[in-house]
């Protein structure tokens, strides 16, 4: 099993692929860079995007998970739909199924919510809402790693001291609910497969 992973530092932190590939057993390569928009990854213009570009028109994967930057999928949602929407389309014609990777809000009374100014729990519902109904109009899965953290959160502390990424914990939760989401799908196929 391939898995292509186009993201940012949300992905690469605590080096979250090489976890992501103990729990599934794939190969997982990340195109990622601190910061990037998933616009980017469809940019042949850039380095990442041009990476991208190639490895989705000349290798073939099982899945392709896109993480959006960190608040984006909220603060610029008409731009996230379309780059979801295009990335889910060029997956599928690399024979992958897409996996939104769900990020979080950041981290309450933080000073990154206090400079974006949503309220914690507003950030983590509409991030969580932009993720499934981008998933929903593009027959993509969700990992919801962001409805992990708000729930998890109360009792454990999954951030680094910025606020906004995940610490060694976080980025755990992150590579095990992506994992958990690929293997029920990969479960549903073989059933299917069987009948």
């Amino acid at each position: 099993m391939r898995i292509l992973m186009l993201g940012n530092s949300f992905t690469y932190f605590h080096d979250m692929p090489s976890t992501l590939a103990q729990l599934t057993g794939a190969e997982v390569v990340a195109h990622t860079r601190g910061g990037a928009y998933l616009a980017e990854q469809l940019n042949p213009e850039t380095e990442i995007g041009a990476r991208t570009m190639k490895a989705l028109k000349e290798e073939t994967w099982d899945y392709v998970v896109l993480q959006e930057q960190s608040n984006a999928a909220v603060t610029s949602k008409d731009a996230f739909m379309k780059s979801v929407s295009r990335l889910c389309e060029l997956s599928r014609q690399a024979g992958a199924t897409p996996v939104l990777y769900a990020t979080w809000a950041y981290q309450k009374g933080s000073s990154r919510i206090q400079e974006l100014g949503i309220p914690y729990d507003v950030m983590a519902s509409q991030m969580s809402a932009s993720y499934h109904e981008a998933g929903e109009l593009n027959n993509a899965l969700v990992a919801d790693v962001g409805q992990k953290f708000y729930t998890l959160s109360v009792t454990e502390n999954l951030y680094e001291e910025d606020g906004s990424h995940p610490n060694e914990v976080g980025s755990r939760i992150a590579a095990e609910t992506i994992a958990e989401v690929i293997q029920k799908d990969q479960k549903r196929s073989d059933e299917r497969r069987h009948r």
